[in-house]
């Protein structure tokens, strides 16, 4: 046993030894050996060699060995059927039919439930004209497995192309008792009608009592002239369903039938007893048949009804919804007053109205409010009754919650139609109402506007005067109230008014005010009360554009010292803005003296304003941050004015600097000529 361990041992080959083990100069990667391998698979193999068979036994060899094959594919795996149908199908094609059943019928002992063994196995039979073998297969294959309805429908066309048509009809009987899906019902309907037996297939159960499944049932009748039948079984579903599974689908297809019938007032019935049942979200596409058959057969009328009863229940659902989306309610509202009668419009405006934003914030009510406009102007101008108007619109102000807002608006269309019904004291009572409860500028402004109208002026300045004490800075009621009293030729009453308004305290636009007073007294060529004017408006104010004013206003006045008052008071102006901190403000107004000289000056005296102009300098300044640290440098210009006495010392220290910086470059350059001389 040693020795022959030994031998054993020694018959061993050794493995080499790799002496080099420095890596290759070519390095080949995992990816290209995959990639190689996956181009070799594509590579064409050449075909095997054609083999004759000559004689028997050959023949009989060549089966043997393709039997022994399919045999050992069976053995490794049992439960492949494709391995069974292949086998099959080979030894059907050598017409060895019955070899072929035995392969099949052991196939079935391995898995009797697969649906491919059972058709390829009956397909086989049929091919091969074994019709009682196909039955006896069929049979099987229904018994075992009842649900699959390929195999039913396999059969029964088998019998029927074999015209068979009693075993047919038995094999779909067998079938019906299995309660199948519709569509094989319908196969069956269409058996019976191919050999026209009308009644069988009337008589048939209706397993799926489903809408279509009705509709379709009714159509049969129609197609076979039976038309009482067939309304027969639209009103047999009609009561099948009830209200409360109502469906558009079948009072659409009712209809229809009807309206193929031309009886047009059922189809009129069907559809509204259909809308005032069917949920209007789920009634669209009835709504829309609805439409079409008015506009075909119906009058105008009919049509508006139609389209009208659809939008209003599309706003209908929308302010149920949301009853204070006021948006919905104005176009519902515009539905209504175009086609209803004033009750229904009435209302529908009730139900607006009730819906009170919840929150007292007047953004909240600005829409609301409309609601009353628009009721009121319906029932003024629309149903022509001003009683109700009236009472709309007190009960709208009396809604309002006027010590926290108001609505000027509501107020002011309330006199108006006051005026319009003639009733003036009214009108007057309620906009005095208004002033007293909530004064508002609009109000004061309406009320004005409206007694100037009347031209009832005492009114007016009554009201002016009770604007004023309301609001005493705002400098555009002064104003219009001067130019009231200036229309009316009373000059000093407005002069009075002027000077009352520019001694107030406070005022929202002063400059607009005084020149409002500086115009009205040009107007009037009171040239010395002008003057005076603008003496003291600059001894509050020393604004550039003040002064400017002057200058062009005494420019203005037709005298032959126009020019030298004028350049006076550029001369004074620019005395006074010397010490101004704002300094584009004096260059502005020396820039405006400058046009002025060039003009209708001299040349001398161009000459000295231009000595006036300053230079722009550009310099730097340090920049705090908001937290107080130190932000950098910036840039910015500035202005040196020659005639100012405490920058001469500055522009003196200027010129001598640049004149220190061009001697420093001078010597710059002559230190370089002397180092390099080549240069």
């Amino acid at each position: 046993i040693m020795a022959s361990t030994v031998a054993g041992k020694q018959r061993i080959p050794k493995v080499a030894k790799v002496k080099n083990k420095a890596p290759a100069e070519v390095q080949i990667t995992a990816e290209q050996l995959l990639r190689e391998a996956k181009e070799r698979e594509l590579e064409l193999l050449p075909p095997p060699p054609k083999q004759k068979i000559t004689d028997a036994e050959e023949l009989n060899d060549y089966k043997l060995k393709k039997r022994k094959g399919f045999e050992d594919n069976i053995r490794k795996n049992r439960t492949v059927i494709s391995n069974w149908i292949k086998y099959a199908q080979w030894e059907e094609s050598l017409k060895e039919v019955q070899r072929a059943r035995s392969i099949y019928e052991r196939a079935l002992d391995v898995d009797h439930r697969n649906i491919t063994l059972w058709l390829k196995y009956a397909e086989m039979e049929m091919k091969n004209r074994q019709v009682n073998h196909a039955r006896n297969i069929w049979d099987r294959a229904i018994t075992i497995l009842p649900r699959v309805n390929q195999f039913w429908y396999k059969y029964t066309y088998m019998e029927e192309m074999l015209g068979n048509i009693a075993g047919c009809r038995q094999v779909f009987e067998r079938w019906m008792e299995w309660e199948p899906e519709e569509q094989a019902w319908h196969s069956y309907i269409n058996f019976e009608l191919r050999y026209k037996e009308v009644d069988k297939s009337r008589t048939l159960v209706m397993v799926h009592p489903e809408v279509k499944n009705w509709i379709k049932y009714a159509h049969f009748e129609e197609k076979h002239g039976y038309i009482a039948r067939a309304r027969k079984v639209f009103e047999r579903a009609v009561e099948f369903f009830g209200e409360e599974h109502i469906n558009e689908n079948l009072y659409v297809a009712f209809s229809r039938f009807e309206e193929k019938q031309k009886e047009f007032e059922r189809v009129r019935i069907i559809y509204k007893y259909a809308l005032d049942r069917i949920p209007k979200q789920q009634a669209q596409e009835l709504f829309k048949n609805y439409t079409v058959f008015e506009k075909r057969f119906g009058d105008r009328r009919g049509i508006e009804d139609v389209i009208v009863s659809k939008r209003r229940f599309q706003y209908e659902e929308e302010v149920k919804a949301s009853p204070h989306n006021y948006d919905a309610w104005f176009d519902y509202l515009r539905l209504v007053e175009s086609d209803t009668d004033a009750d229904t419009v009435r209302e529908v405006y009730e139900r607006a109205i009730a819906n009170i934003p919840p929150i007292q914030e007047k953004r909240h009510w600005r829409r609301y409010i409309y609601l009353w406009i628009n009721y009121a102007l319906y029932e003024e101008l629309e149903v022509k009754d001003p009683e109700r108007t009236r009472q709309v619109f007190q009960a709208c102000l009396e809604l309002i919650p006027h010590k926290k807002f108001t609505f000027a608006k509501i107020w002011l269309l309330y006199a108006q139609f006051e005026i319009r019904q003639k009733n003036l004291q009214n009108a007057r009572r309620g906009l005095g109402t208004a002033i007293g409860k909530c004064p508002k500028n609009k109000l004061f402004k309406g009320y004005i506007e409206l007694e100037l109208q009347l031209r009832e002026f005492d009114r007016c300045r009554k009201l002016y005067e009770k604007y004023l004490e309301f609001s005493p800075e705002n400098c555009t009621t002064w104003i219009k109230f001067a130019e009231l009293e200036t229309i009316l030729g009373d000059t000093d009453r407005a002069r009075a008014i002027f000077e009352l308004a520019i001694g107030q305290p406070r005022l929202d636009m002063p400059e607009v005010l005084w020149k409002s007073y500086i115009d009205s007294e040009i107007e009037q060529e009171e040239y010395e009360n002008t003057r005076g004017l603008y003496k003291r408006l600059l001894q509050r104010t020393q604004h550039v554009k003040v002064w400017i004013s002057y200058g062009q206003f005494e420019l203005s006045i037709d005298s032959d010292d126009r020019i030298q008052r004028c350049r006076q008071i550029y001369e004074e102006a620019n005395k006074s803005m010397q010490n101004c901190e704002e300094k584009e403000e004096r260059l502005m107004l020396l820039e405006s003296w400058r046009d002025f000289e060039d003009e209708l000056g001299s040349f001398a005296n161009k000459e000295r304003v231009r000595k006036l102009l300053p230079e722009k300098v550009k310099k730097r300044r340090k920049i705090t941050a908001e937290d107080g640290s130190d932000a950098g440098w910036e840039e910015y210009y500035d202005y040196i004015f020659p005639e100012d006495a405490a920058n001469q010392p500055n522009l003196k220290l200027l010129a001598m600097a640049k004149m220190w910086k061009k001697q420093q470059q001078d010597e710059d350059e002559d230190e370089e000529e002397e180092h390099h001389p080549s240069r």
